[in-house]
């Protein structure tokens, strides 16, 4: 009787959150089909502007003003250096200092890029070496001091109550500890090595289950897609290759120059020993690949039922409210799966990485 109460109660208060989403974002499509008479609503355009990367912060639109937080802009050209703030830069038309904010204008290839332009504003046909602190690097920087600041914390908590149970986060980072140690660096790796791998393997599956669920955040400090930016999940997997190169034994270069197959399958053509080399570099290139195309679907399939709301709506306001309650719903379905797909991804890439690596230490 009281599981059926309670359940019932449950089921009041998503009902409930249901009707507040549904109402909020119909008001929100009302604002957006007044804002957008003279130009209709780009949906394509709105799910590249989210997973794309920006030299500024957008917290919020109010009143036709952009509320957004100016990030670092690092320019080198012609061996000079050039740092300012990206709000320099207005609606991607302002010049300063011979830089500009490429805009459609300039060219898609060119949108969204820091180029050099004459004093008239047309683009030169050069672009600047672009160190900026770019969005998606700011979020880079946010996750690490996180990490930082919870590992100390749970450092200074296990001096303080030495010889007691864990408590708080502690209790976190020394799960997550025995939990990579016991059901990945383990059987992965093996009890005699797994010590010297298992900084990176903890760092590499906090900072990738971070950036996946603060991406799913549309607020500040979340909503940058990091790990569905191929430059960041390429580089986290040439991290894995590195480390599995120099931790590879002779005995595995003997089965990759030399496998234990016909004679036929390596004389005259070595067809074996090229397609394990081959396999070398197809490793880090499908950690890369998963990661970000996963990540990737993920936002695009959520982005695309909420602008389902904007494009009905922007045929009649109408048809906007009364198909706002499907999308809402799938909407809020597909959140909770990519919640599920943030820590799985981070397990599937760290699980791999430890198995690569114990592959490479086989002896003979």
């Amino acid at each position: 009787m009281r599981l059926k109460i309670n359940t019932s109660i449950a089921m009041k208060k998503i009902f409930f959150v249901l009707i507040a989403a549904v109402l909020t974002l119909g008001f929100a499509n009302a604002d957006a089909q007044n804002d957008n008479k003279k130009e209709s609503f780009n949906a394509g355009e709105v799910i590249m502007e989210h997973l794309g990367d920006s030299h500024s912060w957008h917290i919020l639109t109010y009143k036709d003003k952009h509320i957004s937080i100016p990030l670092p802009v690092i320019l080198i050209n012609e061996g000079k250096i050039t740092c300012f703030m990206s709000s320099k830069f207005h609606n991607g038309e302002a010049i300063y200092k011979g830089f500009k904010l490429g805009s459609e204008k300039d060219g898609e290839e060119l949108k969204n890029k820091i180029i050099c332009v004459d004093a008239n504003g047309k683009y030169t046909g050069k672009k600047p070496l672009d160190f900026s602190i770019t969005k998606n690097v700011f979020g880079i920087f946010i996750i690490a001091v996180i990490i930082c600041g919870v590992v100390l914390s749970a450092a200074k908590k296990a001096k303080q109550r030495e010889g007691k149970e864990p408590k708080g986060v502690q209790t976190v980072v020394e799960y997550l500890v025995g939990f990579i140690s016991t059901d990945i660096a383990i059987p992965s790796i093996g009890e005699g090595a797994y010590l010297k791998y298992m900084n990176y393997l903890l760092s590499v599956f906090t900072f990738i289950f971070l950036c996946n669920i603060m991406g799913l955040f549309p607020f500040f400090p979340g909503g940058a897609n990091i790990t569905g930016n191929i430059a960041v999940t390429v580089t986290l997997a040439l991290f894995t290759f590195v480390i599995t190169q120099f931790s590879s034994t002779k005995a595995f270069w003997k089965h990759t120059i030399n496998p234990d197959a016909p004679i036929w399958l390596k004389l005259p053509v070595p067809l074996m020993p090229a397609l394990e080399i081959v396999e070398i570099f197809t490793k880090p290139f499908s950690l890369a690949v998963r990661l970000f195309a996963n990540i990737t679907a993920g936002h695009v399939i959520m982005l695309s039922l909420v602008c389902i709301i904007f494009i009905f709506g922007q045929m009649n306001v109408v048809l906007g409210y009364g198909t706002s309650i499907v999308p809402v719903i799938f909407s809020v379905f597909m959140m909770l799966i990519e919640i599920l797909v943030a820590f799985i991804q981070a397990y599937v890439f760290t699980l791999l990485s430890a198995i690569y690596i114990g592959m490479v230490r086989v002896k003979h």
